[in-house]
């Protein structure tokens, strides 16, 4: 079996654990015992077990995804994942910023802030040679939209954006798991 390569993002910030020295800030699935989680600010947070099990469902579960039946849904992530890609690719941090769920913005605090973090943790997504939408599905209620992307180095790798529609109806961009593209099943 392959490890699959992920970068996790969610309320618990980038957590980077340990195991792939060449790649630092990336999470290697399944996370070897005793590893640490690191806050955005590299201090340890004790949340280590949770995010590897977070990851380790979230890797089965997209293995095992149903579409979600909502394509109004759909076209409106789609929307909101296109904005921000093309706001990074234009180092416009406010809008990039705009996108992400309020969780995601109180932990980075500032605009400037989570575009570094992108820059330097999320290669693929900050200048990616391609964009390609797949599906959307609905995992443990929530909605999680695949998007295969082509980074700056050529790499395919295959993004898994979780959303959350906020009170006004409007969707953002509650975290982004990064993991090779042939290790996670349609």
């Amino acid at each position: 079996m392959r490890t699959a390569l992920v970068v996790l993002v969610s309320v618990l910030g980038v957590v980077p654990l340990s195991g792939h020295a060449s790649k630092p800030g990336l999470i290697i699935l399944p996370a070897p015992a005793g590893a640490t989680a690191l806050s955005p600010t590299g201090t340890q947070t004790g949340a280590a077990a949770m995010v590897r099990r977070v990851a380790d469902r979230a890797t089965a579960d997209v293995q095992t995804g149903v579409a979600a039946p909502d394509p109004a849904a759909g076209q409106a992530i789609q929307k909101v994942i296109a904005h921000q890609i093309e706001a990074f690719r234009h180092d416009d941090a406010a809008a990039a910023f705009s996108d992400a769920a309020p969780g995601i913005q109180a932990m980075f605090g500032t605009p400037s802030r989570f575009l570094a973090m992108v820059q330097h943790g999320y290669p693929p997504v900050y200048r990616p040679r391609s964009v390609a939408f797949g599906a959307l599905l609905s995992l443990g209620g929530r909605l999680v939209q695949k998007v295969d992307l082509v980074g700056p180095d050529g790499q395919s790798v295959l993004a898994l954006y979780t959303m959350e529609r906020e009170p006004d109806g409007k969707w953002r961009i509650e975290g982004c798991a990064l993991t090779a593209s042939d290790d996670v099943g349609a």
